[in-house]
């Protein structure tokens, strides 16, 4: 088969309609998308150090070592598993 995969990755999934569906704007997802995947690269700095000290939570979707951090926060966010309301509530 020429031209695109049939079974496209990374950016596309998950899909960015999916995604503004849980969301008000694209800056708003980009901005809780990246503070989200800040917290789960901090969490898995803080599991290197080996110390015991987790003051972060970790991934809330299934993952493996070498997902991306970024990957992880899209699914969260996709499956609805964060809070993104700015008071919290």
């Amino acid at each position: 088969m020429y031209g695109t995969t049939p079974n496209p990755e990374g950016i596309t999934k998950p899909a960015i309609d999916d995604l503004l569906e849980r969301v008000d704007s694209k800056y708003t997802l980009a901005v809780y998308g990246a503070a989200r995947a800040r917290q789960i690269n901090e969490y898995r700095q803080e599991l290197k150090s080996g110390d015991g000290n987790i003051t972060v939570v970790g991934p809330l979707v299934p993952s493996v070592p070498e997902d991306k951090p970024l990957s992880l926060a899209l699914e969260e966010i996709v499956e609805d598993k964060l809070n993104m309301s700015s008071d919290g509530k």
